[in-house]
């Protein structure tokens, strides 16, 4: 009996088999199909002859290409060639997955519509990233930034009158998790039915499903959710402390138990027999009083000693950290949790070879990460092999990099 795949190797991933033809950019699309080819899925991202514009954006953009697009095989088409199209085509034709984000009618005008692949393969699930779904709104440009203005997440975010983008690309990365959910319920139907499916997620309404829970606290309290650094929190002790030194800690103490081992463990008898702050419900009504006692209580500690006595009683705590610093995370390290990668030249606006490390997706399958299987690709890195695959012969092959119907580089190995 041979042995069983180990779960470094593609077969023996979840989506193994699975391939997903990609036109996307930015970071919404490309988020799904990081998930999907973290999965085990064979995800071919169908760029044009120059690349993804993502490959060569600096500041807060020069990470977008790499972190999204590992494991990922490239193929750079003049699609607007018919020649091109027929590549594509052909791709699509033996599919699982077509995904893309662009705006709304460039997959007709480049006649690859919904109604033309269906026609080609009946079984391809076709997901669309959008900035809206089917409405009044549907026609909008939107971005991650305008979504979350529009829909209350800046709102919340910044402190009273001053609206501020949250710190990351929230709404992309999460609406490309939405449509990989949908794209692994269709699959999962499709193996009933026989028949793909049309998926469709959105930033919009993904953004109001991270407001959810203050539109129901409106809806429960008869009172607007103030912003994040206003609110009433839900909880006596969760707040940010300067302490000595300067630095900064967060420590909380969410429950009647965690707030008497906090008090014993720092001697605050005090605080512990205070009928004012008997419950939690007690404790957040006496904030106001309470929080400036703590702040003058933990100010005189070191954050690496409040650091270890939360963690000996285990208490809720954090350092305040920068997100370059989790390089340096020891449970990150420990665990496995950031694979080493080298970055193609071209898959940044550094202009050479990047060595680093990427965070895999958070998840194990029988205690095993999902591995880090290809860097990023360079640009049309696999399409001399994905044009031999669908039947070109190499003076075809040769023809139409002559005429710049396809790049990439001049010689590439067998198919990876």
């Amino acid at each position: 009996m041979s042995a069983a795949p180990t779960p470094g190797h593609d077969d023996a991933l979840p989506l193994a088999g699975v391939r997903v033809i990609e036109f996307t950019h930015m970071v919404m699309g490309p988020s799904c199909g990081m998930v999907l080819a973290d999965l085990g899925a064979e995800v071919i991202k169908v760029e044009p002859l120059a690349g993804d514009n993502t490959r060569r954006l600096l500041g807060s953009g020069a990470g977008f290409f790499g972190m999204f697009n590992r494991n990922k095989k490239s193929l750079a088409v003049d699609v607007k060639d018919p020649r091109g199209r027929e590549i594509v085509l052909r791709l699509i034709a033996g599919a699982d997955v077509f995904s893309e984000n662009f705006k709304s009618g460039t997959m007709e005008r480049l006649g690859l519509g919904v109604e033309v692949l269906e026609r080609l393969n009946p079984r391809l699930i076709q997901v669309s990233h959008k900035g809206f779904l089917p409405g009044p709104y549907e026609h909008r440009t939107a971005l991650d930034e305008v979504v979350q203005m529009m829909g209350g997440l800046a709102y919340m975010t910044g402190p009273p009158g001053r609206p501020l983008r949250a710190g990351s690309s929230v709404n992309d990365i999460m609406g490309g998790l939405f449509g990989a959910i949908g794209v692994l319920a269709a699959l999962a139907q499709r193996e009933r039915t026989g028949r793909g499916r049309q998926v469709q997620s959105a930033l919009f309404e993904n953004n109001v499903l991270l407001m959810a829970q203050h539109m129901m606290q409106f809806a429960v309290t008869g009172r607007p959710a103030a912003p994040m650094p206003a609110r009433i929190s839900a909880w006596g002790l969760y707040d940010v402390f300067e302490v000595q030194g300067g630095e900064q800690i967060f420590l909380a103490a969410v429950s009647d138990t965690q707030w008497a081992l906090l008090c014993e463990a720092f001697g605050w008898r005090d605080l512990k027999d205070d009928a004012r702050l008997t419950t939690n419900n007690d404790r957040v009504r006496a904030r106001e009083w309470l929080l400036p006692l703590l702040r003058e209580r933990f100010g005189g500690f070191a954050a690496a000693e409040l650091s270890a006595r939360f963690e000996r009683i285990g208490l809720p705590y954090a350092p305040i950290v920068r997100p370059h610093e989790l390089f340096d995370d020891a449970h990150l390290n420990a665990t496995g949790g950031l694979a080493p990668v080298t970055l193609p030249a071209d898959a940044s606006g550094a202009g050479q070879p990047v060595e680093t490390r990427l965070p895999l997706l958070p998840l194990t399958l029988d205690g095993q990460r999902l591995p880090l299987r290809h860097a990023p690709p360079a640009i049309g890195e696999h399409g001399q092999a994905l044009l031999r695959e669908l039947g070109y012969g190499e003076d075809e092959i040769a023809r139409l990099r002559a005429d710049g119907i396809v790049g990439g580089p001049e010689r590439l190995g067998p198919l990876s």
